[in-house]
């Protein structure tokens, strides 16, 4: 048996999760690489991942993993893989979705061996009520850069390869006799079981003003297809908005808007700046 590549997998609508993600797998410094984009794949036929090290990236919504991004992990039929669940959260708090994620990828399949928490500019956040705006930021991908690395090393530990420089990284293969299983201790993680209920949302959406000139661009970012052109204006179906806000936040004319009060009171209470956390 063997590990011969490594795998990206995330669901990412601001792209917060895709930046740390990719930045952990710079940080595995192996050539072979597999990008699985998640966040506007409405299929649901099964993807399969064999002989991989993997890292799953996803936002955290009121404490759990995005409904949205649960529902597309589950096509993922892990064969003699490793993983490295990632949650990335608005700087309040990931709460349970960790250990959630940790045990959804085990139900797939996969062997995980190490996690992480870490920051992302909140879907909520505004220029005039900044929620950890620009984050993953510099220092934030270092660190995600530097996990990475570290996790190389604790693996190849587990699966007894000392000689780290003799790994051919264009040709990779990690080769293992045990089943992974029997390598790898379990991943203890921050959480709680049974996880919290996730609350009912409130039926909302972002609104458009007269600006709009129908580019259609915000079509193509949403997630769940809730984005329409009518009258040559964009329209959004609030049953199918999960309040993301891509579509706000990359609108070239700034013709989306969505007002919440959770936005102030963010704002006001998450403040102080939450640093990542990594659990071996």
């Amino acid at each position: 048996m063997k590990l011969n590549q490594i795998t990206i997998c995330y669901y990412s609508p601001t792209h917060t999760s895709k930046k740390i993600a990719q930045s952990i797998a710079d940080g595995l410094q192996i050539a072979r690489r597999r990008e699985i984009d998640l966040t506007t794949d409405t299929s649901t036929s099964p993807i399969s991942i064999q002989d991989s090290i993997c890292i799953v990236a996803v936002p955290v919504y009121g404490g759990l993993v995005a409904p949205v991004a649960a529902q597309r992990i589950r096509r993922i039929k892990a064969i003699n893989s490793v993983v490295i669940p990632v949650v990335v959260y608005g700087n309040r708090d990931y709460e349970d979705a960790l250990i959630q994620l940790r045990d959804m990828l085990q139900e797939q399949g996969f062997v995980p061996f190490c996690g992480a928490a870490f920051i992302g500019e909140h879907s909520y956040s505004r220029p005039e009520m900044p929620i950890a705006e620009n984050r993953p930021d510099d220092e934030d991908l270092k660190m995600a850069e530097d996990f990475g690395k570290k996790a190389l090393g604790v693996l190849l530990q587990h699966i007894n390869i000392n000689e780290k420089e003799n790994l051919n990284a264009t040709d990779f293969s990690l080769s293992h006799q045990k089943t992974l299983e029997e390598l790898l201790p379990p991943l203890n993680v921050k959480g709680n079981k049974p996880y919290k209920t996730l609350r009912t949302p409130t039926p909302q959406a972002p609104v458009v003003d007269e600006s709009c000139y129908g580019c259609g661009d915000c079509i193509d970012w949403c997630p769940t297809k809730a984005i329409s052109m009518v009258e040559g204006h964009s329209t959004t179906r609030i049953d199918l908005c999960t309040k993301c806000c891509a579509c706000v936040k990359f609108c070239p004319i700034g013709a989306r808007t969505f007002e919440t009060p959770y936005t102030a009171m963010l704002h006001e209470k998450c403040k102080e700046r939450r640093t990542p956390e990594i659990f071996f």
